[in-house]
């Protein structure tokens, strides 16, 4: 074999190394984004979940409006969070409290590789945790909200308040700086969502007859406690897009071992919190509630989102625990503060969300004392946004519907449609 002979067999080896190199980024490239992909899909599913929890634990003539309420949320947050909340809080280069990149702001693909994401992938991931903060809000306000005002909200808090708290950590803004730590959105998503609902239940006020005069309270059951289940089981799933999908990517062996972790601890948070709060419930009520331990399983998974990538699968039962714990007294705190919120959207989501901030600093190993601000900033930032949007709208009445239509039903009142066929007569007026 000649020297010419030797440089040409070198030379295709050469090529064929690249060739497979090549083929090998492509295929990491591929599979992350499908990852990432299907888990887009499943927190989109959540919105199913949020919608069954919400109906089911409400009257049956608001079930129209409650569906609808998570409907525009997904529809209307797409489009907002398209032209204008992604480049808010996703925006190359800020000053730390506000960023912007323009109108319909997405970026532009980079080299394929393994951990490299399509912006337009990215974009999908994101927008499905745009609609889950603002859809929390939806059952806090239930049967008494008109579906105008709520309208307004959502457009509020998915294309200003949501990204521009989403940008001080995520979009390397200044809690990021300080150390602040909030892997999937604990804080970020359900802490802000939480305490927008607590606001938006104490400046619209209880439903009728939700309290007595003499300061006792009225129980006011849900229609249907099957949905409610059901609705959890879906959220529960939903979850494994949501804390695993945070990771970004699955190629190689790092990878791989922190998306099993993270689903691991994900289980045991939210197994545990439903544990707890049944086992607390039993002892204050006298009896095993479901919807105690429906929200307990809510809770362990919203105070596991913050860390899960960060502790181990004992502390991730440890916080589970807690989560369902504290639900459990957070919904008894509403009641002797005479604050009507139906589904316990504050207690599930506002304060197992900070608890989840907290507990990311007690056993994550990260700063608590960066853990302790961003778990009261993120919150009031939530609370004092939506409570002067809220008491904006109530001075012009235009926030809370007529006793009348609250009585009739909103499903009527405001869409005139029924969820359930003949559950109602009415003439069109």
């Amino acid at each position: 074999m000649t020297k010419r002979h030797l440089y040409i067999v070198f030379g295709l080896l050469v090529l064929s190394s690249v060739a497979m190199a090549s083929t090998g980024s492509d295929n990491a490239y591929a599979i992350d984004n499908f990852f990432l992909f299907i888990c887009a899909i499943l927190v989109l599913f959540m919105q199913a979940g949020f919608a069954m929890v919400e109906a089911g634990l409400n009257s049956a003539k608001n079930t129209v409006n409650i569906l609808f309420k998570n409907i525009i949320d997904l529809c209307a947050g797409a489009l907002l969070f398209y032209f204008v909340g992604y480049s808010l809080m996703y925006a190359p280069e800020g000053n730390g409290i506000l960023a912007f990149a323009g109108f319909g702001f997405i970026g532009e693909a980079g080299e394929p590789g393994a951990g490299v994401l399509n912006p337009q992938m990215n974009w999908l991931f994101q927008v499905a945790f745009a609609a889950t903060a603002a859809t929390i809000v939806s059952g806090a306000v239930a049967g008494r909200m008109k579906f105008s005002a709520y309208l307004v909200y959502s457009v509020v808090i998915t294309s200003l308040v949501y990204p521009i708290s989403g940008y001080w950590k995520w979009g390397g803004g200044w809690l990021d700086a300080l150390g602040f730590y909030d892997f999937a959105g604990s804080l970020l998503v359900h802490g802000l969502g939480g305490f927008a609902g607590l606001a938006g239940a104490i400046v619209l006020g209880p439903r009728l007859g939700r309290f007595k005069r003499d300061g006792g309270s009225r129980a006011m059951p849900g229609h249907s406690l099957t949905i409610s289940t059901l609705g959890v089981f879906i959220l529960w799933i939903g979850w494994y897009g949501f804390n695993p999908g945070s990771q970004l990517a699955v190629v190689g062996v790092d990878n791989t071992n922190a998306v099993m972790l993270i689903a691991v601890n994900t289980t045991l948070a939210a197994a545990a919190g439903g544990v707890a709060a049944m086992i607390l419930a039993w002892i204050l009520f006298k009896k095993p509630d479901l919807s105690m331990a429906l929200n307990g399983i809510l809770a362990g998974l919203v105070g596991i989102t913050a860390n899960c990538d960060s502790v181990t699968n004992g502390a991730g039962i440890i916080i589970g625990l807690v989560a369902g714990i504290l639900v459990v007294l957070g919904i008894i705190l509403l009641e002797k503060l005479r604050i009507d919120d139906p589904v316990g959207a504050w207690p599930v989501h506002g304060v197992a969300g900070v608890w989840g901030g907290i507990a990311t600093g007690i056993f994550g190993g990260h700063p608590l004392g960066a853990q302790i601000i961003g778990s009261l900033v993120v919150p009031l930032w939530g609370f004092v946004t939506m409570f002067a949007l809220f008491s904006l709208l109530k001075a012009f009445n235009f926030l809370r519907v007529s006793e009348k239509e609250e009585i009739r039903g909103l499903d009527i009142s405001e869409h005139q449609e029924e969820a359930y066929a003949g559950f109602q007569i009415f003439t069109a007026e």
